[in-house]
């Protein structure tokens, strides 16, 4: 298994390609495009478990480790996704410290955390490597939670303060919905937010990250602080392939 959490953590510039068809086929290509890490997402993309073991799979055979987004902060999702052999966990919609808190802890093993102990799951090497897997595991595995109200804006600091919180990813569309600015990327009150979730994470020695609805956000925001991205995803591509095709045919209609 391959590891990012140490680069993360050192504030590498750190670029991920999102997975949301549930094909285990794209997973494929975005490691062999070579990006940094694949983000494989379970909360609002296609997939389900069953999808997530092929993808999972996929992603070990390239450069770019799979951090997968589950779909609420919930314990058994956690080690569900973790025995496949993610090498970390986005927790969506963490609003306060209490909440950071359970993301972590479902992380890692006692006494750190609450993650339930199996030898047998993919991770392990169906048991062959438990004992490595198991003395290394919580220092390994990334912790990624998300920002996407104003409350955790506001409780950035706490947040970021929490042990074994890693990344404060900031979701801008639910961010600027919540904010009543939906889309408003650019609006000084998201432009604060930004600022003051990067700022957090300097104090206390964790990455910021983010996805970027478009690519002239990048240099920005680099400029700001974020180390953490994702810049773009499957369906994305897909999508905007196929509007580029047919609006080059249609002039023939």
């Amino acid at each position: 298994m391959k590891f990012i959490r140490e680069r993360v953590l050192r504030r590498e510039l750190m670029f991920g390609a999102g997975a949301q068809l549930g094909s285990s086929l794209t997973v494929e290509m975005i490691g062999a495009a070579g990006f940094d890490w694949t983000w494989i997402d379970c909360e609002h993309g296609a997939g389900d478990h069953s999808e997530l073991i092929s993808q999972i799979q996929a992603a070990s055979l390239g450069s770019a480790p799979p951090v997968v987004r589950i779909a609420w902060n919930e314990a058994p999702r956690f080690k569900r996704v973790l025995d496949l052999g993610a090498s970390g966990i986005m927790v969506p919609y963490v609003n306060n410290p209490a909440e950071a808190r359970l993301a972590a802890q479902s992380m890692r093993y006692q006494p750190e955390g609450i993650r339930g102990v199996a030898q047998s799951p993919r991770a392990c090497g169906f048991g062959r490597n438990f004992d490595d897997y198991y003395a290394k595991a919580n220092d390994n595995l990334l912790t990624v939670v998300q920002i996407e109200t104003q409350e955790a804006v506001d409780n950035a600091r706490e947040i970021a303060a929490v042990p074994g919180v890693d990344v404060l990813f900031v979701g801008p569309f639910d961010l600027s919905v919540n904010m009543e600015i939906i889309k408003n990327f650019d609006h000084p009150k998201f432009v604060a937010a930004l600022e003051s979730v990067s700022e957090a994470c300097k104090q206390h020695g964790k990455a910021a990250g983010i996805l970027t609805p478009r690519l002239d956000y990048l240099s920005p925001w680099i400029e700001m602080g974020y180390t953490f991205f994702v810049v773009g995803s499957d369906s994305g591509c897909v999508a905007n392939g196929f509007g580029q095709i047919y609006s080059a045919c249609k002039k023939f209609k």
